[in-house]
């Protein structure tokens, strides 16, 4: 047949094994010839390699059986998977697992894992993700980071940021603000943010091990009792911070001072060292020690000591 149809000695060979893989021919050398010798008058083909036509809907019963069989061992595996995972993934992955009095606390100490804790909270969260970041800002990732907001805003996730104010002066990034209010994200800008923080569905928390040193690692807290304390630390600072795009009709208040200043004065009652001021603020203890000079020449001291006094009289630090 392979003659008549003028095909190649290899192209034969590949439709054959197209045939029998299909079903429509099998070899009869192996499956035919042991009933012979009971029937010597029958015909047949000496060949080795003859073969015997499967009738068509005989081959497709057989191939639809075939793949019935495939698709039962594929969903076996699918379900073994499935429970293995299941296990293996644990509470985390399971928003709402951990009740109102369980708490939960791992701390981590590879940035590896606490990028993929990040991922993997911002993947699971079905209702709100908020977040504060009081250091720098890696400029290489602002599209990833955008393109993930909106997909949380197009699931109906409400999504709260708050930045450092100082952050608005830099035109890269004051563009990313705009793009996420765009976006439909909530950004606020404020002139101290305490530490880096990411709420998720009042269900997860992940904060600094040490805010005065952002290589100690991270810990990350799961359970509503624990979360809900923090989100209160929260939300005091977004309604003491302005949303972006307003900070400069609030910048200056009543008493003549700026947020900033007013918030370095703040610090320096309570008698934080200008470091800590320094990194609360964001900027150098050059820039700390120009706001308190401005600060006391606003109130006319002559120490700082005099400045808190007379701030606190005044009512400035109410």
């Amino acid at each position: 047949m392979a003659d008549e149809l003028g095909l190649k000695a290899h192209e034969a060979a590949r439709h054959r094994d197209e045939l029998e893989r299909l079903g429509l021919i099998v070899a009869t050398a192996s499956l035919h010839t042991d009933g012979l010798e009971a029937n010597p008058g029958w015909r047949h083909e000496d060949a080795d390699d003859a073969v015997t036509v499967i009738a068509p809907e005989v081959a497709f019963l057989r191939l639809l059986e075939q793949e019935q069989g495939m698709l039962r061992e594929r969903l076996r595996q699918a379900d073994q998977a499935y429970t293995m995972l299941e296990t293996l993934a644990g509470r985390f992955l399971r928003a709402g697992s951990v009740t109102d009095s369980e708490v939960e606390v791992e701390v981590l100490t590879d940035y590896r894992r606490i990028q993929q804790v990040v991922e993997d909270m911002l993947d699971v969260v079905h209702d709100s993700i908020v977040s504060m970041h009081p250091g720098a800002i890696d400029t290489s990732t602002l599209d990833r980071s955008l393109g993930r907001d909106k997909r949380m805003v197009d699931e109906g996730v409400r999504v709260r940021v708050i930045y450092n104010q100082r952050f608005a002066s830099v035109p890269t990034l004051a563009e990313f603000f705009r793009n996420q209010v765009e976006v439909g994200v909530e950004v606020r800008l404020s002139p101290v943010v305490p530490m880096n923080m990411i709420l998720g569905d009042q269900q997860f928390a992940l904060l600094p091990a040490n805010p005065d040193d952002h290589t100690a690692g991270a810990i990350l807290a799961r359970g509503p009792a624990l979360v809900r304390s923090y989100l209160a630390v929260y939300e005091y600072c977004w309604h003491t911070s302005s949303a972006f795009g307003e900070e400069e009709n609030a910048e200056r208040g009543g008493d003549g001072l700026t947020e900033q200043q007013r918030a370095a004065l703040r610090m320096l009652a309570t008698g934080m060292k200008d470091e800590k001021i320094a990194r609360n603020l964001g900027v150098s203890l050059r820039t700390v020690s120009r706001l308190l000079s401005e600060v006391m020449q606003e109130l006319g001291a002559s120490s700082r000591f005099e400045a808190g006094v007379k701030a606190t009289r005044l009512g400035w630090l109410d």
